[in-house]
């Protein structure tokens, strides 16, 4: 298995995006913000690397999401040129930036769960009931960081605007949980036979 030098390349990749989206960001507290899961999650995964080693997938799409976290903390969400990108191209009535990296925390997740539930839970039949229990931790995992937002509204004001992103949607909630739902329904029905056959090959 080459989970191993996998970890290490994600580890450089997130070391140059950290330096470069944290060398002067839009609003130095909103980046730390943003950036927080990525330097939770990476000293996790190299405390377990011998213990536990995900499959090289999870560990690229991993690595992928944290590159869209430190480019919103950069930018702050509302503010990333790729968004303004895509809301010309579309036609769009606000930055959709914010709803890709909602869109990834449901993609990204399903697959680092569906792998901890097979290895090490050993639920992998019925494939629906794996399913299911992979959509509601996302969905909780979606639901949690809803609430870290409000936490941080309330207790910053208007100053928290930047990490909420909401760009004056009254729903923004709502659609933020929406699209990691569609993200974790995508990665169950787009990834499972490209992850089961490179978890055959860590077993």
């Amino acid at each position: 298995m080459r989970s191993a030098p996998m970890l290490t390349a994600l580890g450089v990749l997130w070391a140059a995006g950290l330096i470069a989206s944290g060398a002067a960001p839009f609003d130095r507290l909103t980046w730390f913000a943003e950036v927080a899961p990525v330097l939770i999650a990476w000293p996790i995964l190299f405390a377990m690397r011998h213990r536990f080693r995900f499959t090289d997938l999870a560990y690229a799409l991993i690595a992928l999401h944290g590159l869209i976290l430190m480019a919103g903390g950069a930018y702050t969400y509302a503010r990333v040129p790729f968004g303004f990108a895509m809301q010309e191209l579309f036609s769009l009535e606000r930055n959709p930036y914010d709803r890709i990296g909602h869109f990834a925390q449901g993609f990204v997740p399903a697959i680092v769960a569906r792998e901890i539930l097979i290895r090490i839970f050993r639920i992998e039949r019925p494939v629906y009931l794996l399913s299911f229990l992979v959509v509601c931790i996302c969905l909780a995992i979606s639901a949690s960081y809803e609430l870290i937002e409000w936490v941080a509204a309330v207790a910053l004001g208007q100053g928290a605007d930047d990490f909420l992103g909401t760009q004056g949607d009254p729903w923004d909630t709502q659609a933020d949980m929406a699209f990691a739902f569609v993200g974790a329904l995508a990665a169950i029905w787009l990834l499972p036979c490209w992850h089961d056959r490179q978890i055959a090959r860590a077993r």
